[in-house]
């Protein structure tokens, strides 16, 4: 939410409350199974982080209504780090699964690279005959060494910048999302608008969120991030990760964050108080910041092009563990959810954007009055056509919260940046050995 993200992408991605360990565990218990009757109907459990949006998009009523024997119960964790240590827990338990699993795509090597024996082969249930439904590049990173399809994907998180007109004109700041885009062509054109938005802010309100967010957006532009194309880990040395690093730690200096941890409830609050000006916006970001910011919200946002040109952050995949209680029934319901058809009706109600490619076209004029009439269809699509081709590794996720926590000491405590980043260094060497 997802990521996408996500992102994350990411919370019960419209801002549900993590749920407590003890109906995660619940998936796929005994319960469960005493729950489905003997007349042969089926209760399918779903366990995602974020702002997925099936629920909200009335996916999951719409598909019960088609199939009046299943029944759809979801559980959600805010924070996506929280699901994947709460999932590799059970994972390696055996006990405790969901029918379906989210994963994060910035998982799903280590998914694909080490889980493999996990997850079902979703060739079994004909999942093979779906590959010409996604772009390249999102079947590609599901698919394990030796042909396996762990996963089918839903969305991918191309990226813009949202911004509040009204915390704008307050300032004496453009409003206009076109002339906003040519004023922040570059990050440093951002920085130097921040700069001018601090002088006459409104009270209590900040630039942007937290660097950690726009460090993730800024590593989502590049190809390479965290490994190379060999599979070695390349973060330490990586030149457009240390640029990312750099506008970030400037960011800060310049006090132009609100210092929020992402996902928090201080964080989900914010939006609707006005406490930042602007976010770093995948596409599935906007489904969080409407259920976040609320009805109040409406036509104060509104979406302007990403500085530096497109990058993608987040997006997920569905996956099914070999431990799942209804996996034939489960991999029904995730090929529905996949669909174009429904990839259509996610983006247009939550902005989830599609990763299949029919859908893609399918969306291209859509707008939302939510973020002003902004064009999502034309914003988004441009974005997920010209951002690169990621290169995933096993701990990407690892890596990038290890950096953002680092990042987040030279926001709150004032860390020196060459000590904060031997900090991120440590992380990432206990992290992942």
């Amino acid at each position: 939410m997802p990521i996408a993200r996500a992102a994350k992408r990411a919370a019960v991605r419209l801002g549900a409350v993590a749920l407590a360990g003890a109906l995660l565990a619940a998936c796929g218990g005994s319960s469960d199974g005493a729950a489905d009757s003997a007349g042969g109907k089926v209760t399918l459990t779903v366990d995602l982080f974020g702002s997925f949006g099936y629920k909200e998009a009335g996916l999951y009523a719409e598909y019960e209504k088609l199939h009046p024997d299943v029944t759809i119960k979801q559980t959600d964790t805010e924070d996506e780090a929280d699901y994947w240590k709460s999932l590799q827990t059970r994972l390696a338990g055996g006990g405790g699964l969901a029918d379906v699993q989210g994963i994060e795509v910035g998982r799903i090597a280590s998914v694909t690279q080490q889980q493999a024996d996990r997850f079902e082969d979703l060739r079994t249930y004909g999942a093979d005959k779906l590959e010409s439904r996604f772009a390249e590049a999102k079947w590609a990173a599901a698919t394990g060494k030796d042909g396996q399809v762990l996963g089918l994907g839903t969305d991918v998180g191309p990226e813009a910048l949202c911004y509040r007109t009204d915390l704008f004109a307050q300032a004496g700041l453009p409003t206009d999302r076109e002339e906003l885009a040519k004023k922040w062509s570059t990050w440093d054109g951002y920085l130097d608008l921040g700069r001018q938005y601090k002088e006459k802010a409104p009270a209590k309100s900040a630039w942007l969120d937290s660097v950690g967010s726009l460090f993730s957006i800024m590593i989502g532009q590049e190809k390479e991030r965290y490994y190379d194309a060999s599979g070695k880990l390349i973060w330490e040395t990586n030149p457009a990760l240390r640029t990312a690093w750099d506008t970030s730690v400037k960011a800060a200096q310049d006090g132009l964050s609100a210092e929020l941890d992402q996902w928090s409830p201080q964080w989900n609050q914010a939006f609707a108080a006005g406490t930042f000006a602007t976010i770093p916006c995948p596409a599935w970001m906007l489904g969080y910041i409407k259920g976040q910011a609320g009805d109040g919200g409406t036509g104060k946002w509104d979406i302007a092009k990403l500085p530096g040109g497109a990058g993608n952050w987040g997006g997920s995949y569905l996956s099914i563990p070999r431990a799942a209680k209804h996996k034939k029934e489960a991999y029904e319901l995730i090929e529905w959810l996949t669909a174009p058809e429904q990839q259509a009706k996610l983006f247009r109600k939550q902005g989830n954007f599609p990763s299949a490619t029919a859908a893609i076209d399918q969306v291209a004029d859509a707008k939302d009055p939510y973020f002003s009439g902004a064009p999502i269809g034309q914003i988004f699509g441009d974005a997920a056509k010209a951002a690169p081709v990621q290169v995933l590794g096993v701990h990407d996720q690892n890596v990038n919260q290890q950096i953002t926590n680092a990042l987040s000491e030279v926001e709150r405590k004032g860390t020196a940046p060459g000590k904060a980043w031997s900090n991120a260094k440590k992380g990432v060497d206990n992290t992942i050995g």
